[in-house]
C-alpha cells in the first residue's frame, strides 16, 4: 500500500474503533437508564395487567425492547454501516437497499433473542436451582443449529448464491479439497458487489449443508493461484477442527458467564432494588452481564483467533506451496477493504481476531 492509501486506511480504521467503543458504553448506559429511571418495571407491569400469558408477556416485552433499542441506536448503525462505508467508497448499497437489509437483520435478531429468552424463562421456573446449567447447554446446542442452518436460512436473505461457472477452478478447488482431506458438496459464487467493494471468502456449514462461498469481487479480481490459496486457507480451518474448538472455548465461557450470573446476581438485584430475576423486567440485568462479560473476554478470545488464523496461514502455503500468491493476496485484499495493515499493540490486542496483513506477510515471506 502507498503512503495515502495507508493514510486512508488508518483513518477509517480509526473511526471503525470508536464507533465499537462508543456502542460499548452506549448500550450498557441504555441498559443503565432503562433499569435506573424504572421503564423496564413499567413495561412489564404493563403487560402483566393487559396480558395474562407469561409466555406472550415475555413475547411481547422481548419485541418491544428490541424494536425500542434498535430505534435509539439507528443513528450509529446508519453512520457505521453506510454513511461511514460509502465515505470511503467501500459500499456499492443505495440507502433503500441498506435500510432494507437493515430491518431483515433486525427481525432476523429479534426472533434468535426471542427464542433464546423464553427458553431461559421457562428453564428458569422449572430448574430453579441449576438453571444456569440447563441454560448453558440448550443455548450451545441452539448456536451449533444455527451454525448448520445459516449457509441455507440466513445467507439467502441477503445474498443470492450460484454455482461457479468456471470449470477449471471448479475443479482446481476440488483437487485442493481432496488433497486437504476435506469433503465439499459444491463451490457457490455470490453477489457480494450488490452491497459493497470488500472482497470476502468462506467455508460455512456443517455436514450436508457445509459449503464453499466466493465473493464476485474476489472471483473477478483475484487469479487462480490467489483463490486457491484463499480456499487452503478456509479449508485448513476445518482441517484443523477450529470450528469445533471455538465451539467448545465458547461453550465454556457462556458456562463461567451463566453461573457467574447465578451466584452474583441476587445481590446486585438486592442493591438496586430490583426483585427477582425471574422477573422479565430484570432481563436488562442479564443483557449488561453479557456485554460486560464480552468486553472483559475480547482480548483472550482474539488471542486465540488469531493463533487459529497463523495456523490457517501456515497450512494454506504447505498445502499450496504458493508464498508469493499469498503475498500477493494479503497485499490486494489490504488495499480493497482497506485494512489497518500495523495496528499498535493496543489496538491488536482489543480488536484484531486476525493477525496484521503485515504480520501475515512476513510470515509468509520468513
Amino acid at each position: 500500500m502507498d503512503q495515502d492509501l495507508q493514510t486512508k486506511a488508518k483513518k477509517y480504521s480509526k473511526q471503525k474503533y470508536i464507533l465499537t467503543i462508543l456502542e460499548i458504553v452506549y448500550s450498557a448506559g441504555l441498559i443503565v437508564l432503562f433499569l435506573s429511571l424504572g421503564i423496564s418495571r413499567g413495561i412489564a407491569d404493563f403487560l402483566r395487567n393487559v396480558i395474562k400469558n407469561n409466555f406472550v408477556v415475555i413475547c411481547v416485552y422481548v419485541f418491544f425492547v428490541t424494536f425500542t433499542y434498535s430505534i435509539l441506536s439507528f443513528p450509529i448503525n446508519l453512520y457505521r454501516s453506510f454513511i461511514l462505508e460509502h465515505k470511503f467508497n467501500l459500499s456499492a448499497q443505495s440507502f433503500k437497499n441498506w435500510f432494507g437489509d437493515f430491518l431483515k437483520s433486525l427481525i432476523i435478531s429479534c426472533l434468535l433473542f426471542l427464542i433464546l429468552t423464553e427458553a431461559f424463562y421457562f428453564i428458569l421456573h422449572r430448574f430453579p436451582y441449576f438453571w444456569w446449567l440447563v441454560v448453558a447447554v440448550f443455548w450451545i446446542l441452539f448456536s451449533v443449529v444455527l451454525t448448520k442452518l445459516t449457509p441455507v436460512l440466513i445467507i439467502p436473505l441477503f445474498f443470492k448464491y450460484k454455482t461457479v461457472a468456471d470449470v477449471a477452478l471448479k475443479e482446481r478447488i476440488r483437487k485442493l479439497a481432496a488433497k486437504m482431506g476435506i469433503k465439499i458438496l459444491d463451490v457457490y459464487q455470490i453477489d457480494f458487489s450488490k452491497k459493497t467493494h470488500k472482497a470476502n471468502a468462506g467455508f460455512v456449514g456443517i455436514g450436508r449443508t457445509r459449503r464453499v462461498i466466493l465473493a464476485d469481487t474476489l472471483k473477478d479480481k483475484y487469479n487462480d493461484d490467489e483463490i486457491e490459496v484463499i480456499l487452503a486457507h478456509e479449508f485448513a480451518h476445518y482441517r484443523q477442527k477450529h470450528l469445533i474448538k471455538l465451539i467448545l472455548i465458547n461453550s465454556f465461557f457462556i458456562f463461567v458467564l451463566l453461573y457467574l450470573i447465578f451466584k452474583s446476581s441476587n445481590f446486585v438485584l438486592n442493591a438496586f432494588k430490583l426483585g427477582s430475576l425471574s422477573d422479565i423486567a430484570n432481563l436488562p440485568i442479564i443483557l449488561f452481564y453479557t456485554i460486560i462479560f464480552n468486553v472483559i473476554l475480547a482480548p483472550f478470545v482474539n488471542a486465540i483467533s488469531r493463533k487459529f488464523e497463523r495456523e490457517a496461514d501456515s497450512l494454506s502455503i504447505k498445502f499450496t506451496g504458493a508464498r508469493e500468491a499469498f503475498v500477493s493476496v494479503m497485499q490486494k485484499l489490504a488495499q480493497q477493504n482497506l485494512a489497518d495493515t500495523s495496528p499498535n499493540k493496543w489496538i491488536k490486542w482489543f480488536f484484531f481476531d486476525h493477525p496484521p496483513i503485515q504480520e501475515r506477510i512476513k510470515m509468509a515471506e520468513g
